[in-house]
């Protein structure tokens, strides 16, 4: 992800620098002067570069998985290019509005003349002047709503709705407002491009296409609770494409309420009936048991995700650590490997849980593992004092064996268990996580 955003970054940065190489300003120009306006320039390119990127990525493109490592990384690409999208974009309104300081600091002697446009293009560019304010103040408001975890997410989910709407502003804004001179040059074209393809997708969100190609209609069969957590089956229209174990689709109880992601717990079976595993985590998933009944109809869009073992190397150790609901794409892998066991790798399997004795995982993953003798599981009581620690997980004396570490979990745990092995595996590890968050 980080090298994503720098290489964006250099790029629009890379083409700025060479339009400023080649730019000529009037002898008597006062350098802070001229700092601002470049300044404005840069912070605006790298501002709206960030968000139509963060637009792109917001349309769930699935040919974009394989790349960029799962739907859940191209999510927080997306979270991350918005913020710093909005920070340049501060900086840029910041950066305008320091002309009250550099006035009595330094005059305006050596101020860069200003450009005078005529007939539709001045009243064109006060327009796209006026309209650049009000959408960063919303921009920024948003911002601190989404970074606002307590913030109920079905009001956040209507909400974030108004983000298309606001790119259009900031682009016309952006089209509108820059140097003529840029767009018979490579920072104008880039500039170009980005509009575009930031342009194509706020339609497509204005348009409710946004995974269309991918949803099809369901029916819940079969509704379990077990304490905190609710076992939902569904049975698929024909439109359904077979799904890999591990990974996650978006399900619709709810129009208002509208999709969550949750991952597959069942293997495909060829027969379009699909599980899940939910557990009460916030307001609308705490009363998901009395919500959904057997009989009623869902929206299931998917599947998307790459946490697959086939991916993982042939030659290489296998570990796989589960913590709570994190079990649930672990199930998927183990029901999908009980039809061949003769040909199921060596793995061991970790799951965390808070009490072994009241959980309801225990025993599922017990009996799926009893038929395939080449998964050692291993099970993590906090209750009784059994915390899974990276030193379980490190390579014996000598071994040179590469291993793939699979996690889903709390996050918290993952970084523990990354800080602590990144030292005795020495390169030889590849650590695989799930990274979804919707916001």
């Amino acid at each position: 992800m980080k090298s994503i955003l720098f290489i964006l970054l250099a790029i629009i940065s890379a083409t700025w620098g060479l339009d400023l190489a080649t730019s000529s300003f009037p002898p008597d120009s006062h350098i802070l002067w001229i700092v601002r306006q470049e300044g404005m320039y840069l912070t605006g390119l790298l501002s709206i570069a960030l968000m139509s990127l963060s637009m792109v990525l917001a349309t769930r493109p699935a040919w974009l998985e394989k790349p960029l490592g799962g739907l859940d990384r191209i999510y927080r690409l997306h979270k991350w290019s918005g913020i710093l999208a909005i920070g340049f974009g501060a900086s840029h309104w910041l950066l305008k509005l320091s002309s009250d300081i550099l006035k009595p600091l330094i005059g305006v002697e050596g101020r860069l003349p200003k450009i005078k446009y005529d007939g539709l293009l001045e009243v064109l560019r006060e327009l796209g002047d006026d309209m650049g304010e009000p959408a960063l103040y919303a921009m920024l408001a948003m911002l601190a709503v989404t970074l606002w975890r307590r913030f109920p997410y079905h009001l956040w989910r209507h909400l974030h709705r108004v983000m298309p709407v606001l790119y259009l502003m900031l682009a016309l804004h952006a089209a509108l407002l820059a140097p003529l001179t840029y767009w018979a040059q490579p920072v104008g074209m880039l500039m170009a491009a980005c509009l575009a393809v930031g342009v194509v997708a706020s339609v497509m969100s204005l348009a409710g296409m946004i995974g269309r190609r991918r949803q099809v209609n369901g029916l819940v069969v079969a509704v379990n609770s077990d304490g905190d957590v609710t076992e939902v089956t569904c049975q698929l229209d024909e439109q359904w494409q077979a799904h890999r174990p591990g990974q996650f689709a978006f399900i619709t109880f709810d129009w208002i309420e509208g999709a969550h992601p949750f991952t597959i717990a069942s293997a495909d079976r060829g027969e379009r009936t699909i599980t899940f595993f939910i557990k009460a985590l916030g307001d609308f998933t705490n009363k998901l048991a009395q919500r959904v009944k057997t009989g009623q109809t869902v929206r299931i869009e998917g599947p998307y995700g790459r946490f697959q073992l086939a991916r993982s190397k042939p030659d290489s150790r296998q570990i796989w650590v589960a913590g709570g609901i994190g079990v649930t794409p672990f199930l998927a892998w183990l029901e999908s490997l009980q039809a061949r066991p003769e040909e199921t790798r060596e793995a061991d399997l970790h799951y965390c849980t808070r009490n072994h004795e009241s959980d309801p995982f225990v025993g599922r993953l017990q009996t799926l593992c009893a038929a395939l003798p080449g998964i050692r599981l291993n099970i993590h009581s906090a209750k009784h004092g059994d915390v899974l620690t990276a030193d379980a997980l490190k390579l014996a004396e000598g071994q040179k064996k590469k291993a793939d570490v699979w996690f889903c979990g709390p996050s918290g745990l993952a970084d523990a268990l990354k800080k602590g092995l990144k030292d005795s595996w020495n390169g030889r590890l590849r650590f695989h996580q799930e990274a979804f968050e919707m916001r």
